[in-house]
């Protein structure tokens, strides 16, 4: 483990990009970013094109360690280069920020109120690529839907289950239960999901280290408590589905929680705007969500 990027990581000031949409989310990270399904044939097609959206954010002068601690990739990204350099070695090397990598297959069916993670075949052949590509960290993603006990048991058991195997290779995973933020009873499911990451948490052996990547609460510094834990590194929220804005606004009320923004993030970026627009208006989302990651 770098010792450097972990520092930065626990202590620096600033959030984490996530650009990380994968298969599924892809068509839609694109259509957003103004490129139609019309303008790619395959998924080969469209892995380029969204390899060269990234590029462009990366890339971009307001894409700045000053701000960003580190980003989120997608194993199609990892395994691509900027400037004739892998993705990650770019990052660290050229910009400063710490490079994850999402490992997760998504997500199964609807079960217990909850969407476990699929199998991930071959897990351990891609965090041995994640560690000869000198990336840090991972991510994967588990939903939680309803206030079932039984269901966000068996997610939070599966996350540190699979945690503690991407642990033994090295790397730092990010643990991510999402709760949905349209779900009924948020409050509920966060009373249970908290109680259930401090247990596991309180297992794990001296030294281990993990994130925890969680829906911003529905009561403000609800996870006040997990950040002390000595086992945990830092705390990032998921922007959820809210607006920029406003997932800004409940972040800011959160003592101590970064972002770690998809969509949030590229709100309001597209294919046609000039470098200078796109710069501007990507400068001003990462001011802002900066601002409500250091409060």
């Amino acid at each position: 483990m770098n010792t450097k990027q972990l520092d930065r990581i626990r202590t620096g000031k600033g959030f984490i990009a996530a650009l990380d949409q994968s298969g599924g989310s892809t068509p839609k990270a694109l259509l957003q970013y103004g490129v139609k399904e019309t303008s790619y044939s395959n998924e080969e097609e469209m892995y380029a094109l969204v390899h060269e959206m990234r590029t462009r954010i990366i890339k971009s002068s307001a894409f700045d360690s000053k701000y960003i601690l580190g980003a989120i990739l997608f194993e199609n990204t990892m395994d691509r280069s900027i400037d004739g350099q892998l993705t990650g070695d770019y990052l660290w090397d050229k910009k400063g920020i710490v490079p994850f990598l999402k490992v997760d297959q998504g997500l199964a069916d609807l079960e217990n109120g909850v969407q476990l993670l699929k199998p991930i075949p071959g897990l351990d052949d891609l965090l041995k690529r994640a560690v000869e590509r000198n990336i840090f960290g991972t991510k994967m993603r588990s939903v939680i839907k309803e206030a079932n006990a039984a269901g966000i048991k068996k997610v939070v058991e599966q996350q540190f289950a699979i945690g503690k195997q991407i642990v033994e290779m090295g790397l730092v995973p990010i643990i991510e239960p999402e709760v949905d933020i349209h779900s009924a009873d948020k409050a509920n499911s966060e009373k249970l999901l908290k109680d259930e990451i401090l247990s596991h948490l309180s297992a794990l052996d001296n030294g281990v280290q993990v994130m925890l990547k969680l829906s911003i609460p529905t009561e403000d510094d609800f996870y006040a408590d997990l950040m002390k834990d000595p086992h945990v590194v830092r705390i990032v929220a998921l922007s959820g589905g809210y607006a920029q804005a406003e997932a800004n606004e409940k972040l800011t009320r959160n003592s101590g929680l970064i972002a770690s923004f998809s969509r949030a993030l590229s709100e309001g970026l597209t294919a046609g705007q000039t470098d200078d627009e796109f710069d501007a208006m990507l400068s001003k989302s990462i001011q802002d969500i900066y601002e409500a990651s250091i409060t």
